[in-house]
């Protein structure tokens, strides 16, 4: 049995930046970090040669390309696992479109997982590059590729994407008392919804040519968030924050309605410097940045949502568990 946890990641700047669309032509740079929240992948040999997958739903079938979950299809054609095992996946958040990452975080679970069945060590570069080549270019999904490399590497990374297509997540190394600074003035609240965000991304995918000055200034907001922890102004990157997810709201349509923009009004006149729906909108988890004094009324005037208590978290995808036969 093996048993794999990869975290999730709330991404501060730079969303969008890292299509491939924009980026082979501008350059990305996206400031993200991993959290304490996981996606846990398990994988078990079984005795015959049927395949079982357990998830929100439960398949029994004879050949790989029966597999109705494309990430578990797709990552069993690419490590070569055909039969005789079960995989079940289990997360710290809701199934539905959470804007955490969940999806990549799943699929890098499972590359880490079955290719460890499979006896093979692999890197964390393998593992980003195999769940992108498999989200965008086999199953076409309109998405960045952030969210693939977090989930491989972990820690509070500036994610660089070069015009030639290299990928460099540079981990920021902060001192343990600075990032836990940073996670007291952080809170994440789920807004009782989730979504699918393919319609969102990709029409924000579309719009990328008409976009170029939005997303260079998402862009530059990553450096200048890295700058702000190195000096540790908070609270600079707080009203940051709330600069980027006005922008952000201008890539596609959708991305806020008047109920999200509501809740974030009511989070900003209770004291909160800024904040953003994280991922690509529309639903899922709403990131708010308020000061230790303030987060008291915050959680009062968004008392209708449930908040999910949040930390930092060093480490990408992991292999927690191995005995194979």
């Amino acid at each position: 049995m093996i048993v794999t946890q990869t975290p999730l990641r709330i991404s501060f700047f730079g969303g969008g930046t890292d299509f491939p669309g924009f980026y082979r032509n501008h350059g990305g740079a996206v400031l993200s970090t991993a959290i304490d929240k996981y996606v846990f992948v398990i994988v078990k040999e079984r005795f015959d040669d049927d395949i079982y997958i357990n998830y929100s739903r439960k398949e029994i079938v004879d050949s790989v390309d029966e597999v109705q979950h494309d990430l578990v299809r797709e990552a069993m054609h690419a490590t070569g696992v055909t039969s005789g095992v079960e995989i079940t996946t289990l997360a710290d958040v809701p199934s539905t479109g959470t804007g955490l990452g969940s999806s990549s975080a799943v699929l890098v679970g499972l590359l880490h997982a079955l290719h460890t069945h499979q006896g093979d060590l692999v890197t964390a570069k393998q593992l980003a590059e195999e769940a992108c080549a498999i989200e965008i270019d086999r199953l076409g999904r309109p998405i960045g590729e952030q969210d693939q490399y977090i989930a491989a590497f972990g820690g509070m990374r500036l994610i660089e994407f070069g015009r030639d297509g290299a990928v460099n997540p540079q981990r920021l190394h902060l001192a343990h008392g600075t990032r836990q600074r940073l996670a007291t003035r952080l809170m994440l609240f789920y807004t009782n919804r989730g979504r699918s965000a393919d319609t969102i991304l990709g029409d924000q995918r579309d719009n990328i040519p008409y976009r170029i000055d939005v997303l260079d200034a998402m862009r530059d907001m990553a450096y200048g968030g890295v700058e702000h922890l190195v000096a540790e102004d908070f609270d600079a990157l707080g009203r940051d924050l709330d600069a980027a997810w006005q922008l952000k709201t201008q890539l596609a349509k959708h991305i806020s309605d008047a109920e999200i923009d509501g809740h974030y009004s009511q989070a900003k006149a209770a004291g909160a410097l800024g904040g953003k729906i994280t991922g690509a909108g529309g639903g899922g988890f709403m990131l708010i940045y308020a000061p230790p004094s303030q987060q008291d009324r915050v959680r009062d005037a968004l008392a209708s949502l449930r908040e999910l208590p949040v930390g930092f978290e060093a480490d990408g995808s992991k292999v927690i568990f191995n005995i194979r036969g």
